[in-house]
């Protein structure tokens, strides 16, 4: 490589030299701002207050001779002096406060009408004090010459209104309120004046209504100024739940009557929202003969006019089609479903391929409208499937659904996804009709569609798997082949973005999955991407999702051999990883592993790998299995666990002895005096204890029903060369039955459900669990995931042994996935090879093992090199 002349390493030429100056002139601008902000030594000294004032002094000090932004402090600080000596703050500060409103700017008015309705709800004084002291400066800031400081104190005016008694109400308020709604006053008052009476309409009886309230109502809806007119129609609905039914009827019908007809499109449009509103206020005859005709002529010219109207009109089309239900005829009902179609395409047609930079901004504006009405109608869609009957829907709504689920816009997809779940309600056994767009949405480009979706997924997942007209065990597997597809990808597309909170949330409705699909589907399409997203995404939330919907997983797996696997590779991968951060996920699975599993199934096979991390050498790794220490010992049972037990002991004592670091030293001190106070469980149900062990063993009861219908099944298996009779098989499945004389006599056997069950009547659901369960076996995969089962073959029996009756040596499957695979003897750990069972500390045979031996690592068959290993932070 040549050097680069000297001219290319430093330019000192004049034009050169001329720009470096002019960023220098540049980085001087920059600074000037900063420099003139900083205050001079007379501005710091006129801004020192005394810091030996109290509250109050300090208050009436700055409010009378401090700046504008003290005066507004000492304002927005004047709650907690109320709340602080209330008699000193009306005495001396609020006299002051009144004389800065008068000259107040705007920023120090809105701090004061905040302040006032903050003194109101914190009930700091007295209504009657607050009336003395306050209402007179609310009244006399209402028609402030800048619009949103008067929106500001009528809006503190108004709850105000709420807490006055009537007579104050009447002198304060409604008397000088007759002279204010008058023609001669201004726009803005006479505006003041509309919403005080909507407000004043529910605090009087109908007779002061009808003579001193309604009156100054017509006038107002008079009024000869549009924005008057508009905002005095816009209170007839609180003005006629206030007067009742008849007043209503006779008063207010007329006015809304000609207000929609009204030449301002503002007007029009504020009396057709009211009368959508009102519609249950009144009668049949009412709505047909006079609302009716109305509606009709609105919807009529809505295309011709502003598309403003059209936003309102599709907003409240499904409370107009459910208030006037049952008074259309057979054409009008098809006038207005094709009315709603039509809605739902506005603007679709119009579309082309120019750049948006080409297109003018009013059919820019345009085109945002029709997308706000298409949006509105997604939003109504629930409505309309009502108006047309769910029976009817595959005819007259299913292309407009269609359309809506592939809107071009996200709005209008994300709003129907919203939808989605209460639309599935509706058809009930009609929902599969909408299986592609659930599958489509699922699909969707946009992440805050998929979003909208997964809120309700458990519960659309359930309606899609039970409904329809295919039987339930159909459904499972047939009724939805795109689906798994469509999970995996949306799943993918989370994780690759940057909005972790919506792959959080996907991963936890996850958990519904065994309810929907075959176990073997979850276990070959979503374990290995828990574990995956478990030990290699960075946000943590994500990582306990994964961990917790991989625990159901396991929870309700049908197959023993895979189980077996799932739990070795949560200790070998996490409980004993080289990375710190894997073993903290295994305490957090160990956490949800308490939580889902019966007690027996921790200590089986969880207990022991956690307690070893005492001697974890990272500090953290230590300190987070002494927060959990006690969760842990709440899993074990006296006397069956009272070797497990004298370990635990052994760990704590180690860790007191041994701990170097003085923040784990703390907390397993405070863990130590937790573990001392915490009372052991015991065998036999105790009355304490009795919703957790009841609980505890219903959960058992499942595990070992899950082995027992294994069991059952691949005796019906080998059993379908051959016919076999009920009795048979029933004697066969009551010969297997795991033993449960260790339970107590007194509390029932039932199995999980709705309501507990005799023993026989178990047996039944036991059978027609088993039933269920062979037809998700038996039955074949979609043909896209053919090829799962042909790489699904049975290696050579391993020698596994477990502690469940009725069971001895399982065959291991050889997966084409290597995290699955078989280990062989040369590449398995010692405390996981071939010949060696998974770490278990059975329940059966705990009270067989000598306490003195049971607390030596060389009887146990678990891991014990945790302390040479490297920790990789």
């Amino acid at each position: 490589m040549h050097p680069p002349p000297p001219a290319a390493a430093m330019d000192f030429s004049q034009n050169s030299l001329f720009g470096y100056m002019e960023d220098l002139q540049e980085l001087t601008i920059i600074e000037r701002p900063v420099r003139r902000s900083l205050k001079t030594p007379e501005e710091i000294e006129r801004l020192t207050v005394d810091e030996d004032l109290s509250d109050i002094e300090r208050a009436v000090y700055l409010l009378s001779a401090g700046q504008d932004v003290q005066g507004t402090s000492v304002i927005a600080n004047l709650p907690f002096l109320m709340r602080q000596n209330p008699t000193e703050t009306l005495r001396r500060v609020l006299p002051k406060v009144r004389e800065a409103l008068h000259v107040a700017g705007v920023e120090m008015q809105l701090t004061a009408a905040m302040s006032f309705l903050t003194i109101l709800q914190d009930e700091s004084v007295s209504i009657h004090a607050y009336t003395h002291s306050f209402l007179q400066v609310i009244l006399l800031h209402l028609e402030h010459r800048d619009t949103g400081v008067s929106n500001a104190w009528l809006e503190t005016l108004l709850s105000v209104i709420e807490v006055l008694p009537k007579e104050t109400l009447r002198h304060e308020i409604l008397n000088p309120l007759v002279s204010k709604a008058q023609l001669s006053q201004t726009v803005q008052s006479r505006l003041v004046s509309c919403k005080i009476l909507g407000k004043l309409t529910n605090k009087f009886d109908a007779h002061t209504i009808k003579r001193e309230i309604l009156p100054l109502v017509k006038s107002l809806c008079q009024d000869v100024e549009y924005e008057v007119r508009s905002c005095m129609c816009r209170q007839l609905e609180n003005i006629a739940q206030g007067i009742g039914t008849e007043l209503t009827k006779s008063v207010v019908l007329p006015e809304l009557i000609e207000l929609s007809r009204d030449e301002g499109s503002s007007v029009r449009l504020a009396a057709f929202e009211t009368l959508v509103n009102l519609l249950d206020i009144f009668d049949t005859d009412d709505r047909s003969q006079t609302i009716l005709p109305l509606v009709k002529s609105f919807c009529e010219k809505s295309f011709k006019a502003d598309e403003s109207i059209l936003i309102s009109l599709s907003f409240h089309l499904g409370k107009l089609c459910h208030g006037l239900y049952g008074i259309f005829t057979p054409d009008q009902h098809l006038r207005f479903l094709e009315f709603y179609k039509k809605l739902c395409t506005l603007g679709l047609q119009q579309e082309n391929g120019h750049n948006e930079n080409q297109i003018p901004p009013q059919i820019l504006e345009q085109e945002k409208k029709y997308i706000s009405v298409r949006k509105n109608c997604a939003y109504n869609f629930p409505a309309m499937i009502v108006f047309v009957d769910p029976k009817n829907f595959h005819m007259e709504l299913y292309s407009t659904f269609f359309c809506l689920c592939h809107d071009p816009e996200i709005p209008v997809r994300y709003t129907i996804a919203i939808c989605f779940y209460e639309v599935s309600k509706l058809l009930n056994s009609g929902v599969y009709l909408i299986h592609k767009e659930l599958i489509t949405l699922l699909q969707d480009e946009s992440l805050e569609v998929l979003d909208a979706l997964i809120d309700h997924l458990p519960e659309i997942l359930e309606l899609m798997s039970t409904g329809g007209e295919s039987s339930v065990q159909e459904n499972k597997l047939s009724s939805l082949p795109d689906l798994i597809p469509a999970l995996t990808a949306a799943e993918q597309r989370a994780a690759a973005s940057l909005k972790w909170r919506t792959h959080e949330k996907l991963l936890q409705k996850y958990a519904c999955l065994p309810h929907v699909i075959s176990s073997d589907q979850i276990y070959y399409r979503f374990l290995q991407r828990m574990f995956t997203i478990m030990m290699t995404n960075n946000v943590l939330p994500v990582q306990k999702a994964a961990s917790r919907t991989l625990c159901i997983f396991l929870r309700y797996n049908r197959k023993q051999e895979q189980r077996h696997e799932v739990i070795q590779k949560l200790i070998e991968q996490l409980g004993q990883g080289k990375s710190y951060w894997n073993r903290l996920r295994f305490l957090d699975t160990c956490e949800f592993i308490i939580e889902i599993f019966s007690k027996s199934f921790f200590c089986k096979y969880f207990f022991l790998p956690a307690i070893e991390l005492t001697h974890d050498p990272v500090a953290n790794v230590r300190m987070k299995l002494c927060y959990l220490l006690p969760k842990v010992k709440s899993t074990l049972k006296i006397p069956a666990d009272k070797h497990l037990l004298q370990q635990l002991e052994m760990c704590v004592r180690k860790l007191l002895c041994q701990e170097k670091d003085k923040d784990v030293l703390a907390i397993v001190k405070r863990t130590v005096l937790e573990l001392d106070r915490m009372e052991m469980s015991m065998d036999a149900f105790q009355k304490k204890f009795y919703e957790k062990d009841l609980l505890d063993q219903e959960k058992e009861r499942e595990e070992l029903l899950l082995l027992e219908m294994e069991q059952l099944e691949k005796e019906k298996q080998q059993n379908d060369g051959r016919p076999m009779s009920d009795k048979m098989f029933e004697k066969k499945r009551r010969d297997t039955k795991t033993p449960t004389q260790s339970l107590p006599k007194n509390i029932p056997i039932s199995v999980p459900g709705p309501s507990s069950v005799t023993p026989s009547t178990s047996k039944e659901i036991k059978k027609s669990k088993l039933i269920r369960s062979q037809s998700f076996n038996n039955q074949a995969f979609h043909a896209k995931y053919g090829n799962l089962e042909k790489c699904a073959s049975k290696s050579s029996t391993t020698g596994y042994t477990t502690s469940v009756s009725g069971l001895g040596k399982t065959s291991v499957l050889s997966l084409t996935d290597d995290s699955f695979r078989t280990r062989n003897a040369s590449s398995v750990p010692s405390s996981f090879s071939p010949n060696t069972p998974l770490p278990s500390t059975s329940r059966g045979t705990g009270n067989s093992v000598d306490p003195k031996s049971s607390g030596s690592k060389d009887t146990q068959p678990r891991k014990a090199t945790l302390k040479s290993r490297k920790s990789n932070p």
